[in-house]
């Protein structure tokens, strides 16, 4: 695999990561059961909300990838590692604790607050697959991110198609003009 194809691949694995996260976040990831035989669906948006804004920074990270020079792929490819292990943090705290997670959502439905009385609401609890597929997003949003630190530097550079380079026109009547914007007297 050449080094570009090898960039390729990774900015692509990026991008489906990203979209990975993004996706958990948009599905159901509880389903309650509270007293009085209620049932409550709660959204990976209430349970999880850092996710979008995780999933995100991945997706807008991996674009910078594309365009970016040597030293500033490895410290996006740190980041990237940063962004895999916090989606991961976040989903494992949301798991430990589905009640604290679901509380804006029952408060919402049946205006009861407070941690104990939310608690004492839910009989129970079945956690979708969402947020085992948000951890396993996580693990490879931070596999990504060691991808990058690992092969960046063998990756072709970022051309220089958009640069602009001074031309010399200092002939015609535009060159003149832009020799008096650069500060240059022509008296």
């Amino acid at each position: 695999m050449t080094a570009a194809q090898l960039r390729l691949a990774i900015i692509l694995a990026g991008v489906l990561v990203a979209g990975l996260v993004l996706l958990a976040w948009t599905q159901t990831w509880f389903e309650l059961v509270l007293d009085g035989g209620q049932k409550l669906s709660v959204p990976g948006q209430a349970a999880a909300p850092a996710l979008s804004a995780l999933g995100l920074a991945s997706l807008a990270l991996v674009g910078a990838l594309s365009i970016a020079g040597r030293g500033v792929r490895l410290a996006l490819g740190i980041v990237e590692t940063a962004i895999g292990v916090s989606v991961m943090i976040v989903t494992i705290g949301v798991l430990s604790n589905p009640a604290a997670a679901s509380a804006s959502t029952i408060t919402a439905t049946t205006a009861v607050s407070g941690p104990e009385s939310i608690a004492a609401l839910i009989t129970s609890t079945a956690v979708g697959a969402w947020p085992s597929l948000a951890i396993m997003a996580g693990v490879l949003t931070v596999v990504v991110g060691l991808a990058v630190v690992v092969t960046g530097r063998r990756w072709p550079g970022p051309t220089r198609k958009y640069e602009v380079t001074p031309s010399d026109d200092s002939g015609t009547p535009v060159g003149a003009w832009d020799r008096l914007s650069d500060g240059s007297d022509p008296t």
